[in-house]
């Protein structure tokens, strides 16, 4: 079996941090990007879980290779799970992170529980349907004022008591060893042997033709760089 994994995303820090956390095995990581121009994923699930596989089995069964995708977000207890799967479009479809904060913060202005956590859920399917999926977590709190000035997102407003600071107020390398999405990588690549086991007979047992692109002829693809 080819040892390849693309990974629905074309964030470079997404890429290489896999590829740091896989150096040791005979797996090999693209994205997105290798592929030159793709039909985009519709990410309408009701869970993280449902995006996650959404965005995997899309570009699995467009390139015909096993993908894995990422969805993740803030889920604030005294919202009733809000932002959730709407994080980074809560205070708008093009709302910036900084916008996005400030509603947070509106919203929980007379909020005493300030209890949160960020969840993600990598989901790796292959071209026929089947699909594995692991989870993270990292519980915290929501500030009432923005700290810090580093990372991204929710950053500034998640205070994550362990460090005694909000996930802005450190460095990424702090970060990824406790963050959601840091957790749910540690975990498949703690199990990367016994997955490509798994995709080995998935991939043997579907044997899926060559990708039908017909639905996507719009797009202008390259086909040298096609796998």
């Amino acid at each position: 079996m080819n040892k390849i994994i693309v990974l629905a995303t074309n964030n470079k820090n997404k890429v290489e941090e896999f590829q740091e956390l896989l150096k040791d095995s005979p797996v090999q990581i693209k994205c997105l990007q290798d592929y030159g121009p793709l039909p985009e994923a519709i990410e309408d699930g009701e869970t993280f879980d449902d995006n996650a596989y959404k965005k995997a089995f899309h570009y699995a069964r467009v390139l015909g290779v096993p993908c894995l995708a990422d969805d993740s977000g803030l889920v604030v207890d005294v919202l009733d799970g809000q932002p959730g799967v709407y994080s980074a479009r809560y205070a708008g479809e093009k709302a910036t992170d900084r916008e996005n904060c400030d509603k947070l913060l509106h919203e929980m202005e007379e909020k005493d529980n300030r209890r949160a956590h960020f969840e993600c859920v990598l989901s790796l399917a292959t071209p026929g349907g089947p699909a594995l999926t692991w989870e993270g977590r990292c519980d915290g709190e929501i500030t009432r004022e923005r700290r810090g000035e580093s990372g991204f997102g929710y950053d500034p407003v998640f205070f994550y008591p362990d460090f005694d600071k909000t996930f802005a107020e450190v460095s990424m390398e702090q970060k990824s060893k406790v963050s959601h999405r840091g957790r749910a990588m540690a975990e498949f690549a703690g199990e990367i042997d016994k997955v490509l086991v798994w995709l080995k007979q998935r991939m043997e047992e579907i044997k899926p033709p060559k990708p039908d692109h017909s639905e996507f002829e719009h797009n202008d693809w390259s086909k040298e760089r096609m796998v």
